[in-house]
Parts: C-alpha cells; sequence; structure tokens
C-alpha cells in the first residue's frame, strides 16, 4: 500500500541525471517539469512528477495521483494497484500495455495498525522509483503507483509496499514491453526504516 510519499530537491537532481544517461540534451517541457519540484508531501488526487515515455525515450511529467471510481463503486479514487492481477483488470490492463511510468520520491509513509507513522526510504536518502501505469480520462491523464508482497524491510508495519525498481530498471519498465512481467515479479530493495521519534536498523 502507498497513500502517500514525499519528493524534494534531491529527487528532482536525480530524475535529471537519470534522464540525461538515456537522452541527448533536456527537452524543454522535462526542464519546466522539474523547475516545480520543491520539497513536499505527495497525496491521492494530488499532481506529481512522473517519468513517462515520450519519442522513443524518457521525459518528466506532471499527471494527477489515482483513478476516478467506476460507475457505481461511490466517491474516492483508485490509487494504487496490485501487480500480481493488474494486467488482467480491465481498469489498468491498459496502462500495464501501453502507459507504464515510474513515480520518483525520497521516502514513502505508512502506518501500522497501532497507527505509528513510518518513513521508508533508501540509504543515503537515495531517490525512490516506484513502477505505475496511468490512463486518460477525457483530458486528463492519471496515474497509480504498484504494489506487491512486503518485503523483510515492510512486513513489520504492512503486507504491502509499492513495487520499487532500481535505476537501471527505469528504463526497461518504461520503454520494454519484455520486461514488464519479470518486473512485475520482482521483489524490491531493501528500505531504511524510521519513525519520527526514532531509527531503525537497515534491513
Amino acid at each position: 500500500m502507498c497513500s502517500r510519499y514525499h519528493i524534494d530537491d534531491g529527487t528532482a537532481k536525480e530524475i535529471e541525471i537519470l534522464i540525461r544517461q538515456t537522452e541527448e540534451t533536456l527537452h524543454q517541457n522535462t526542464a519546466a517539469a522539474l523547475r516545480q519540484i520543491c520539497s513536499t508531501d505527495i497525496h491521492p488526487a494530488d499532481k506529481a512528477p512522473v517519468l513517462a515515455a515520450e519519442n522513443g525515450g524518457i521525459s518528466c511529467i506532471w499527471l494527477r495521483w489515482g483513478f476516478p471510481m467506476q460507475p457505481g463503486q461511490g466517491k474516492g479514487l483508485v490509487f494504487n494497484a496490485r501487480c500480481e492481477s493488474a494486467a488482467e483488470k480491465n481498469l489498468f490492463r491498459e496502462g500495464i500495455r501501453h502507459r507504464r511510468i515510474v513515480v520518483p520520491a525520497t521516502a514513502f509513509y505508512e502506518w501500522n495498525r497501532q497507527k505509528t507513522k513510518y518513513i521508508f526510504q533508501k540509504e543515503s536518502r537515495k531517490t525512490l522509483f516506484m513502477a505505475g501505469c496511468c490512463r486518460h480520462y477525457g483530458d486528463d491523464e492519471r496515474f497509480v503507483i504498484l504494489t506487491t508482497a512486503a518485503n523483510s524491510s515492510m512486513r513489520p508495519v504492512h503486507d504491502r509496499m509499492p513495487l520499487l525498481l532500481d535505476e537501471a530498471e527505469v528504463k526497461e519498465w518504461i520503454l520494454d514491453n519484455e520486461r514488464t512481467d519479470s518486473l512485475l515479479r520482482k521483489i524490491p530493495c531493501p528500505l531504511n526504516r524510521s519513525t519520527d521519534y526514532e531509527q531503525l536498523s537497515f534491513f
């Protein structure tokens, strides 16, 4: 599960470094998107920067987080999709096949059953790359974050977590259809887990 995450200036810098590894020049729209990034928490329904395919390469664009509920299902948003079944579900199938994106973050948050808030991030606060997909709703385009079974870092707090990609897998997830199935089955890397009042060990 992922219902809130954080971005900051470091996120923007690492996005730029990653894109420059695949693009000869930083396109104007990507540069403008990067300039919008500041230190903030991202909630469902917020707009956020994501990495997406553009003309055979990767660009940074801002999309809104969460798909509207289907007719008859009430109000609210669908903001996560289970990686084990997303490719078979009508709501996510086309996005998994044709519109895969990556959601960069400095950290994400999760709460246990006692409502204790935990912060999950990579060692040295390196950027997390969360797999996702998107789809159009009229003139708007929205995204969801894919989740997978919790790894050892996450399991004491929650049984689900974002599907995290290594930096080298970002381009493959976005552009290479042949890698989709295997990346949907990957186990996320270990994370540093902490609370606002204590720092826990690296798992």
